[in-house]
């Protein structure tokens, strides 16, 4: 064993450039290979995970895009309901709870939505509530009354834009952050703790805030209504872009579905996982793709740990003969080749664990600006195991061939004189 070794060390000292390009290709394969799984399965373990509730209520159309507007706060607003829907549903012994939204602006790019008091009592994931700091001598119940012009903030908000409490901000209407700026000004009085969830993208304030805010519209009753400032606007003209639905058992799921279609104004999306999930399916053949993209690359590496061993073997036919001369076995000679495939493959894996992390922050980066949803780049999967033993595997073997013309290194004819 000191014997391969030494042979081992001595061979990547001499080969060293030749050593690192075959390492550094090692490397790319092992950590495109890492990166493609466990970005994919952290992806769709975010998007399809509880979300807090079990339903979507929204205005008649797509699913997928209800879902994206409401829970990841993504897509734009498919429409309004009525007020008077969402009091329907809210009543039905079938609903545990229902919580409205409203959107239709944004700051700095950050949607705002106007909501009730009881989304901050929901559990974003089992046994988590929302945490929240409410400025000093101020109640999280003043935050909810009509009228008044207070908000908080998901925690990426407070962080890219720098408000703190008791700041004060002006509203844009619509999605565009570059659109017009209401008059109406916003006082914020908590924010929340990081959830790591697209809750931490919005600014949250009271749905009264929406109703009351300064160019906005209210077709609840099928005609428009422009609320004065100080009005206590009439149920019949409200209107909301969704409600969130806890629902009593699997059975209140399907007949609240009937329950939307018949409105003929309305979609429930319903369970919100499924629809994720179904958009994932509808991907599968990007992910495969990037998967084998990934095999591909891990194929090329290990034909270059073939190729730049198995063109040494010419140079290396007479160190190879005076070994067996003193007295190495061929065994050692062979044994000493797969042993320098498997090294070369052995540090790629392990630099493809750095390559693999770059890729996952990048990702992580990314994913966390567009969506507040965040990934953990030492999340487990079986393949940060699998993957590097694979290349270890695939690398030794990529090293019988030239391990074989070794091996049948002609001792006799390669210690002939060269001159």
């Amino acid at each position: 064993m000191r014997t391969i070794a030494f042979l081992v060390r001595r061979s990547l000292r001499q080969h060293a450039l030749s050593t690192a390009v075959t390492a550094g290709a090692a490397a790319l394969a092992c950590g495109l290979v890492l990166s493609v799984f466990s970005v994919t399965a952290q992806a769709r373990d975010a998007f399809v995970r509880d979300p807090g509730f079990d339903a979507v209520l929204g205005a008649k159309g797509s699913e997928l895009q209800l879902v994206l507007n409401s829970v990841f706060h993504l897509e734009t607003s498919p429409g309004n309901i009525p007020w008077s829907l969402y009091e329907e549903f809210r009543e039905d012994p079938r609903v545990a709870l229902a919580i409205p939204y409203a959107v239709g602006d944004n700051y700095r790019g950050f949607r705002i939505v106007g909501t009730t008091p009881e989304i901050f009592e929901v559990e974003y994931a089992k046994g988590r509530r929302y945490g929240i700091a409410v400025a000093e001598g101020q109640r999280l119940g003043r935050f909810f009354q009509a009228g008044n012009r207070e908000a908080v903030l998901g925690s990426r908000v407070a962080e890219a834009t720098g408000l703190k409490v008791n700041d004060a901000f002006h509203p844009t209407h619509g999605a565009d952050a570059e659109g017009h700026v209401h008059e109406d000004e916003y006082t914020v009085t908590g924010i929340l703790a990081p959830t790591n969830t697209p809750a931490d993208r919005v600014v949250w304030i009271p749905i009264e805030g929406i109703f009351h805010m300064e160019g906005h519209v209210l077709r609840g009753s099928g005609e428009e209504h422009d609320p004065e400032p100080d009005e206590e606007i009439a149920q019949e003209h409200k209107e909301v872009s969704a409600v969130m639905l806890r629902l009593k058992g699997e059975a209140a799921g399907f007949a609240l579905k009937i329950k939307a279609r018949e409105s003929g104004v309305a979609t429930l999306a319903w369970p919100i996982a499924n629809v994720m999930q179904d958009l994932f399916d509808k991907l599968f053949w990007f992910v495969r793709i990037l998967e084998i993209v990934a095999y591909l690359v891990v194929a090329v590496s290990m034909a270059g740990i073939l190729a730049s061993l198995y063109n040494t073997m010419n140079e290396r036919r007479r160190e190879f003969a005076i070994l067996r001369a003193l007295g190495a076995r061929k065994g050692t000679v062979f044994a000493s080749v797969v042993s320098e495939a498997a090294a070369i493959a052995a540090a790629g894996a392990l630099l493809g664990y750095l390559v693999h992390a770059l890729v996952v922050a990048a990702a992580a980066h990314t994913l966390r600006t567009e969506t507040g949803v965040v990934l953990d780049p030492f999340a487990y999967h079986p393949v940060l195991w699998a993957a590097p033993l694979g290349i270890l595997a695939l690398g030794a073997l990529a090293g019988l061939l030239p391990a074989t013309k070794a091996y049948r290194t002609d001792v006799a004819a390669n210690l002939a004189p060269t001159s």
